[in-house]
């Protein structure tokens, strides 16, 4: 059964399938007529096939990463059994075709082969000898290829009559945009828990059993790691340096422009075209007729185009006199500059600063014997490397190289002492009882090795050793019940026509807030449960630190025929409908082959992959 009306953009899409698959075709040899890796209905499932539909997948990926994957790998990944499963899927649709008597004519079948690229000659014109060539290269006969290729036209038309005509309904389509885009007006007010009144009861045992019980998480102890480490930090022998006064007096003076600023001016520079304009310029600021920042925005410029920052008087050059003989913040020129005349205003006036070397002495050395520490510890590496890999403990290493010797109950959450260190936490993190003790350098200079003592699985603690936090919890929580009580209380008043306010409450009106909204002050979930309120209800909405009382005043519809509705509902309802379609298809081939019955010869295809080893 022909059909006239196949899309051409979908002939391309199909021609472009055919002549991808074509690569590496006939490449592989099985040998004699072996050539199915199984059935699908009467349908062989050709093995050259599926080798260049697994070619053409590992070559996607080496395309994509730029590495290319083993056989070995591409199994783990079950990219074969991807192939396979495609493979199989797009012979039972031809399966299906062939029952359904589905084909394409003769006619139909040339004009696709001859609008193909790979088939054209130098004129861009199909060509004969293009198309035997290609096919030769491919190991194809005519007879074959285009056998293939019917098969491949007639599954397509199948498929496009699965798919074609779905359609997103529109209700469900107004629904969802209603959902998404609906917003809220409303009225809140936080109630602290410094609000609170009524006192706090004394719990019972079986209060705070049901706490405990209740709340495992909090109790929970994190997986701990017992390390004993030896740590040498440089800062450890800062004080056995004694630096040469001649090096730190060398610093002082290597930093002489840090320590000896000159006189410096905080300066903005508006350059204007002529002199004559530049003197009318400042003599119209002057009389008080015009403003320097309006004058910048004649030039359409912003001030952040035309500050200088902070100079001094050199940097400023022929202007550098007059600028600083301001001794007040002001407006000069005009003066000369590399641009033209310009005129400038100094905003602040900074004063010279001048360090002597006494002042910073004691920091100089300090930096300079830091600086010759972290020089020693490194030095030490490739010793301590050596000692650690002939079996020296960390206990012999923290003895013959003066390192600090500790232990340390370590978990995720650990961040004190030398656990501050990234490097030890990655280090504590990976290593397990009976790793071997590595020299790790440290961010500041700084090494170390650790080893993992006993580990201790995460555990809940039992009630008796938390017997202070579960109180604390508990009574945290009792506060919270209280509190919403208490503002449960209020109710009545706010609806018998008092206010937030009125009661000695922060209201707050927030207008048109749609459901993905933050509202600040609010916790994660207040949206959540606003939207499932009715107009002019009151709730009591529980925080972190108290709660929260609020009346939804209004519930603002959505205008399902604006625009901007409708440009979002067409583009929603194209892409449900697409999947739609495609979920479509998919079962339309699980049920095409649970019917046709599936049967594969698995020697064949481990045979095809010990090809690609």
């Amino acid at each position: 059964m022909a059909t006239g009306k196949a899309s051409r953009t979908f002939g391309w899409i199909l021609m472009g399938l055919v002549m991808v698959g074509l690569v590496g075709f006939g490449s592989t040899n099985f040998g004699g007529s072996a050539r199915s890796i199984g059935t699908v209905g009467d349908t062989e499932i050709d093995a050259r096939r599926y080798s260049r539909e697994l070619q053409s997948e590992l070559n996607a990926f080496e395309a994509q990463t730029g590495q290319r994957l083993t056989m070995q790998q591409a199994q783990a990944f079950g990219v074969d059994q991807q192939v396979l499963a495609r493979v199989i899927a797009a012979v039972a649709l031809e399966d299906e075709t062939a029952r359904l008597g589905i084909s394409v004519g003769d006619d139909q079948l040339r004009a696709r082969i001859v609008d193909i690229p790979a088939f054209a000659g130098v004129d861009g014109k199909f060509n004969r000898e293009s198309y035997r060539f290609a096919l030769e290269q491919s190991g194809l006969s005519a007879s074959e290829f285009e056998q293939t290729l019917r098969a491949e036209v007639s599954r397509q038309i199948l498929q496009a009559a699965v798919r074609n005509g779905i359609t997103a309904d529109d209700t469900y389509v107004d629904t969802l945009y209603s959902f998404a885009r609906e917003a809220r007006n409303f009225t809140w007010a936080k109630l602290p828990l410094s609000r609170l009144t009524t006192a706090l009861p004394e719990p019972t045992e079986g209060d705070l059993t049901a706490y405990y019980d209740a709340n495992p998480a909090a109790f929970t102890l994190a997986e701990t790691k017992k390390i004993t480490y030896a740590w040498l930090d440089p800062q450890s022998l800062v004080s056995e340096i004694a630096v040469d006064e001649a090096q730190i007096k060398a610093l002082y003076d290597e930093r002489a422009e840090q320590y000896n600023q000159p006189e410096r001016r905080l300066v903005e520079r508006l350059v204007l075209g002529t002199e004559e304009e530049a003197q009318a310029t400042f003599d119209a600021i002057a009389a008080g007729e015009t403003s320097f920042e309006d004058m910048v925005g004649e030039r359409q410029l912003e001030l952040s185009d035309i500050d200088l920052g902070d100079v001094s008087k050199t940097e400023l050059g022929a202007a550098g006199d007059a600028v600083f003989a301001l001794q007040e913040p002001g407006i000069v020129g005009p003066l000369p500059t590399d641009l033209g005349p310009a005129l400038f205003r100094v905003n602040a006036i900074l004063s010279a600063q001048n360090t002597p070397f006494e002042d910073v002495r004691d920091d100089l050395n300090a930096e300079l014997a830091s600086d010759t520490a972290r020089r020693r510890v490194g030095d030490m590496v490739a010793e301590l490397d050596d000692l650690m890999a002939g079996g020296a403990t960390l206990e012999e290493i923290s003895e013959s190289h003066n390192m600090a010797l500790a232990q340390i109950n370590w978990t995720a959450d650990t961040s004190d002492g030398i656990a501050a260190y990234e490097a030890f936490r990655d280090a504590a993190a990976t290593a397990v009882d009976g790793d071997f003790p590595e020299i790790t350098l440290m961010s500041d200079g700084g090494v170390f090795a650790l080893r993992v003592d006993a580990l201790e699985p995460s555990r809940v603690k039992e009630q008796s050793e938390v017997t202070e936090a579960v109180l604390v919890g508990w009574q945290a929580e009792k506060r919270l019940e209280l509190l919403a009580e208490e503002a449960r209380g209020l109710i009545p008043s706010l609806e018998g026509g008092e206010s937030l306010a009125s009661l000695g409450l922060t209201e707050v009106v927030e207008e048109g807030q749609e459901r993905d909204a933050f509202v600040e002050g609010t916790p994660p979930a207040f949206l959540t449960e606003v939207f499932l309120m009715e107009a002019g209800d009151w709730q009591v909405v529980p925080s972190v630190d108290g709660v929260i009382l609020v009346r939804l005043d209004a519930i603002e519809a959505v205008d399902q025929d604006s625009d901007e509705a409708s440009a979002i509902k067409a583009n929603f309802a194209a892409q449900t409908a697409q999947e739609i379609a495609i979920d479509i298809e998919s079962a339309f081939s699980r049920a095409v082959e649970n019917k046709a019955g599936i049967e594969l010869n698995r020697p064949m295809i481990n045979a095809v992959n010990a090809q690609f080893q």
